[in-house]
């Protein structure tokens, strides 16, 4: 029988199938009882999940492992959970489909890279090509196959890519308006603004985050970005306003000191920059709304938008 995709549960469904472990930690209930509680996910969406009555001495099951469960979906605070029953570790020769379960970029790393490489080659600035192949020399271990978030937009394998080619794509749709923005440096700022992020999540080769790293705590990808780039600039003997100018555009693209920022863009650029970052990670957060969300319904209030996202029928005969 087909395994139910995590989108399509319901309340007081019985599950029973693989899932991918995305969080689990132990806690206790308030008469001091230990349980385990579990984010599980397919490439569909996420569910949290109780094991109750755990026992206290043994291991707690490894964030980005796969498990077998067997439970009943309850509600909880408006929220669907899955009530474990019975669980293990997948084992060799079991039927799991890691296709089904990891989130994955619709485009191949492969197809990504490529466009990258051939934006980069068709750089008139010298300067900002050898920078910007310095940086991604430094990420070309990791670049395939890294998340950009953990749970907001593109958070899926290799879905720092597709973040950046799409908004590759946006941008030379805004340069056919606004011919006289410099290509060149707008072009490597969308491709170097978001690489920090390697620095700041913790993920496997799967695109699964389980936490920030150190320095995501306490710098975050921007300040990161900054550091690896000023890094890079002196390995490739670049120097000058064209550092200046990327610094400014990796460390305003969030626009807002509310969302980290702590300058806002002061040229049309990095301007640019910020508004081609903002489109797309919205765009793509509503894609993943609708995904889970049947026509002419309300998602949940998704906290990365702040609000709820409507499904519409868009034709008379859904209606």
């Amino acid at each position: 029988m087909e395994q139910v995709t995590v989108c399509r549960l319901q309340r007081d469904m019985r599950f029973e199938g693989f899932l991918l472990i995305r969080s689990a930690e132990k806690r206790k209930d308030v008469k001091g009882n230990e349980y385990v509680d579990m984010n599980l996910t397919d490439r569909t969406g996420e569910i949290n999940s109780k094991i109750w009555n755990w026992d206290a001495g043994a291991e707690t099951p490894e964030a980005g492992g796969v498990i077998k469960v067997r439970g009943l979906i309850q509600e909880y605070n408006g929220r669907l959970q899955l009530r474990v029953e019975r669980w293990r570790p997948a084992e060799e020769g079991d039927p799991v489909d890691m296709n089904a379960l990891v989130p994955c970029a619709p485009r191949s790393p492969e197809e990504m890279l490529s466009q990258i490489r051939e934006t980069v080659a068709s750089f008139r600035n010298e300067k900002l090509k050898k920078l910007t192949e310095t940086m991604l020399a430094h990420v070309r271990e990791s670049l395939p196959w890294f998340p950009a978030a953990q749970r907001m937009h593109h958070a899926e394998r290799s879905g720092l890519l597709h973040h950046t080619t799409d908004m590759l794509r946006l941008a030379e749709g805004m340069l056919e308006v606004y011919p006289w923005l410099n290509r060149d440096l707008l072009l490597a700022g969308v491709i170097l603004h978001d690489l920090g992020k390697i620095d700041e999540l913790k993920s496997d080769r799967t695109g699964n985050v389980t936490d920030y790293t150190r320095d995501g705590q306490l710098l975050g990808h921007l300040v990161r970005g900054i550091t690896n780039l000023h890094r890079a600039a002196e390995e490739a003997g670049v120097t000058g306003e064209t550092v200046v100018l990327l610094e400014h555009m990796l460390l305003s693209h969030h626009g807002e000191a509310e969302f980290g920022s702590p300058r806002p863009p002061m040229f049309p650029e990095a301007e640019a920059l910020h508004w081609l970052d903002i489109t797309d990670a919205r765009m793509n957060t509503m894609k993943a709304v609708l995904d889970k969300t049947p026509e002419g319904a309300f998602s949940e209030k998704i906290f990365s938008l702040d609000r709820r996202v409507y499904h519409p029928l868009y034709t008379e005969d859904a209606e």
